[in-house]
């Protein structure tokens, strides 16, 4: 089958549905590309660069007669007029608030799937286009705001005075709020977050943010997303919402539901609260906005000089990089459908993954789908414990050899000291000097190895090496020496220097052994 590219009919829109490396891939599973001409212009992509990777570049009217047609979103009738009966067509669509678009592929028998209507789980993250989106969205928002807020992020101590990091506040951590934290924090702000999930504050930490909960905090719903708070919830999170806000230089919301109007979180009187020069940036004005002075599409400033940044596309404003991650959503999309890689796609209904996408069939309408319960893998039972009887016999033998190992490391330390008395006993007093030397080697030694941490060990046996190299010299010069003592002192330092020097090699060896790439 062929699948069109058509070129975005909407004012403003940089993005396109399918790059010069999502088409390779495409064409790979067996599917034919047309590329509406000047579709990628926008993104940075021309159309010779399609035309190196494979696909056909054409006209307009050819693209949108494809038996396939994949766009960003869903345009106009004027353009959907052209498709043919039986065409499939592959987009955002906002289904449920947009029931009309629904109605309109069911009567012309015309087979919808939206991709932003992606089931939440597991299975389908590869091709959620949502998260993709607000992934890109995220990372933006903090430039944008980087942008208005004209001063630096990370604090400096310089010779003319002390500049104080500049706080952000990001409310909801989920991809675009994390990708948000992620990027202000990689850029010196304090950030603190907070979401109605207690569980991802491990999540937030990880990303090098403060987690501030909510007093009473929310579950998780069946569909992936936080459940709607209570009366009483909503009240405390609105009051932690307003102080927060209020001590932030750059505030960012996030909660943008699919099909339904964003919740105010950020009221006119937590605004107010702000420093003038203050930042916020809504990333759900698309549907509304989470601050109540949003207008959508613009930037305002308030009375008291808070800039509130309600731009829509700001996944926009990377279009490459946006325009690769969703068409590698739709390329992970042909994959589940074409089993065969034979360029024929295979809508199963009883994939939870298809059917959640697919709002019209055969002139059947599918919207909305039966709801898909997102739950955890259950956890496997924990082995039973020993009994206390197992217990108490496990620490009676733990003591016992204990102190085995006790009465061992006395017998060992009271021969050595009877051995080193004995050996100086026997030696000349001119000796004794080399003694004392000996045993503040030993002691020294001793500290310095200890104090090191094991993990610095293996890397150190090379420093040894060396050190073992010395001993083996003196050793080899004091061997034939007429005095017994020395000569057997002398072998015995031989003997441990060349297992200290060779073992140390093999370690450093194999050490090294694990840097190196096969076949090198």
């Amino acid at each position: 089958m062929r699948i069109g590219v058509p070129k975005e009919p909407q004012e403003g829109q940089t993005l396109v549905a399918a790059t010069p490396d999502t088409v390779a891939k495409l064409m790979a599973l067996g599917y034919e590309v047309v590329v509406e001409s000047g579709a990628g212009a926008l993104a940075s992509y021309p159309d010779a660069l399609y035309e190196q990777a494979g696909a056909t570049v054409a006209n307009a009217a050819e693209v949108w007669q494809c038996d396939i047609v994949t766009a960003m979103d869903t345009p106009g009738s004027a353009y959907l007029d052209q498709l043919r009966p039986g065409a499939m067509f592959i987009a955002r669509m906002a289904p449920g608030r947009h029931g009309d678009v629904v109605d309109y592929f069911t009567a012309h028998q015309v087979t919808a799937l939206a991709m932003d209507a992606v089931p939440r789980i597991s299975r389908a993250q590869s091709l959620d286009v949502l998260s993709s989106m607000a992934n890109v969205g995220g990372y933006r928002a903090i430039i944008e705001a980087a942008n208005v807020f004209g001063r630096l992020f990370t604090g400096q101590v310089t010779a003319a005075g002390k500049v104080p990091p500049a706080t952000v506040y990001v409310i909801g951590a989920g991809v675009a709020g994390l990708a948000a934290i992620g990027t202000a924090n990689s850029m010196g702000a304090v950030v603190r977050s907070t979401d109605l999930r207690p569980e991802v504050a491990e999540q937030v930490e990880s990303m090098g943010a403060e987690f501030v909960p909510i007093p009473v905090a929310s579950e998780e719903s069946a569909d992936g997303y936080a459940k709607e708070m209570t009366a009483d919830q909503a009240d405390a999170a609105l009051r932690l919402y307003t102080e927060q806000v209020g001590e932030a230089d750059i505030v960012v919301t996030t909660a943008n539901i699919p099909g339904r109007t964003s919740p105010i979180l950020v009221t006119a009187e937590a605004v107010a609260r702000m420093k003038p020069g203050s930042v916020i940036v809504d990333m759900a004005a698309a549907n509304g906005g989470n601050c109540e002075l949003t207008v959508p599409g613009k930037r305002v400033v308030t009375d008291n000089g808070v800039t509130i940044l309600g731009y829509t596309d700001l996944a926009g404003r990377l279009p490459a990089q946006a325009s690769q991650l969703y068409g590698q959503n739709i390329v992970n999309f042909f994959k589940l459908v074409t089993p065969n890689k034979d360029g024929q796609p295979v809508l199963d209904m009883d994939d939870e993954v298809v059917r959640g996408m697919t709002v019209a069939k055969d002139g059947e309408k599918l919207w909305p789908p039966p709801p898909v319960t997102v739950s955890a893998a259950p956890l496997a039972p924990a082995p039973a414990g020993p009994s206390e009887e197992e217990l108490a016999r496990q620490r009676a033998e733990e003591e016992q050899a204990a102190l085995k190992a006790k009465r061992w490391r006395t017998i060992g330390l009271t021969v050595a000291v009877v051995l080193g008395i004995a050996l100086v006993l026997a030696t000349p007093p001119s000796m004794m000097t080399f003694y004392i030397v000996l045993a503040l080697a030993i002691v020294v030694g001793f500290y310095v190895i200890t104090a090191v941490t094991h993990s610095l060990h293996t890397p150190l046996m090379s420093e040894t090496n060396a050190i073992s190299g010395i001993i083996l010299v003196g050793a080899l010069l004091q061997v034939g020496s007429s005095n017994t003592v020395v000569t057997v002192l002398a072998f015995a330092a031989i003997v441990v220097a060349s297992i200290n020097i060779f073992g140390g090699f093999l370690v450093t060896h194999r050490m090294l052994g694990m840097f190196r790439k096969e076949g090198e």
